[in-house]
């Protein structure tokens, strides 16, 4: 059972908030145990929700992160999907029914997709997410779904990405895949330009910043060739120009 903690950490509350920004941070395939201090993955979501904070356009934003009971995702479990939910739930009690942003890293990218059925999520962010074949698209419905991914990742699989945003184009969805040209899984090389492309497309699809005019119609990230390689892909630009 959940402790009296909750599962919302919040970092930022205006005045008068009008939509709000979740981050969720990595975790493990399996694992039961409460997420170690210090928590490394969950230290390195904190410039994204600085990033996000600090923008200009975001000032009515209440920006907050999910915390988890459990490290793992733990099969059928799915033990940080209610986490978001839970954290959804206190957002709501704190701020009202706010249009709401995931954003997840890793196992919480794969957790935001999951979570995106809820009503008050407008939209999610995942960057280098964990999307296993067959990852359930059905009902992303309304919510649209924009996910970065560095293809020379090699802890969780770029293709496994776009594959995740055709299929849910196929379905009707507005779905997106940026190919960040470096960072790998960590996002730590040029973290800067994670940062603001996470920052800015978090905005965007709140409704508060521009977004690139064919993000949702432009082709889909292809898989590197045989050829190319991991190493390879990691060099080549798939950044819209207002981001390169």
């Amino acid at each position: 059972m959940r402790g009296p903690a909750g599962a919302l950490v919040l970092h930022r509350v205006p005045r008068n908030p009008t939509a709000a920004v979740l981050l969720l941070h990595g975790g493990r395939a399996e694992g039961l145990e409460a997420p170690p201090r210090p928590n490394l993955p969950g230290l390195r979501m904190r410039p994204f929700a600085r990033a996000i904070a600090g923008a200009g356009a975001a000032r009515g934003v209440v920006v907050a992160e999910v915390r988890y009971e459990h490290r793992g995702w733990n099969g059928h479990r799915a033990d940080p999907v209610h986490d978001v939910w839970q954290a959804l739930h206190e957002l709501c009690c704190v701020a009202g029914p706010l249009p709401v942003v995931l954003v997840g890293h890793s196992m919480g990218g794969r957790a935001a997709l999951r979570a995106a059925a809820d009503p008050l999520v407008r939209a999610v962010v995942g960057l280098a997410p964990w999307c296993p074949p067959g990852e359930p698209v059905l009902h992303l419905g309304d919510t649209a779904v924009v996910l970065l991914h560095d293809e020379a990742d090699r802890v969780t699989d770029a293709r496994g990405s776009w594959d995740y945003v055709r299929r849910a184009r196929a379905r009707g969805a507005r779905a997106a895949g940026i190919a960040m040209p470096y960072g790998g899984h960590a996002m730590l090389r040029h973290a800067p330009a994670w940062h603001r492309v996470a920052t800015d497309t978090t905005l965007g699809l709140l409704g508060l910043a521009p977004l690139p005019e064919d993000l949702f119609t432009g082709r889909v990230p292809a898989p590197p060739g045989p050829s190319r390689g991991l190493a390879a892909a990691g060099r080549v630009s798939g950044l819209p120009k207002r981001w390169s």
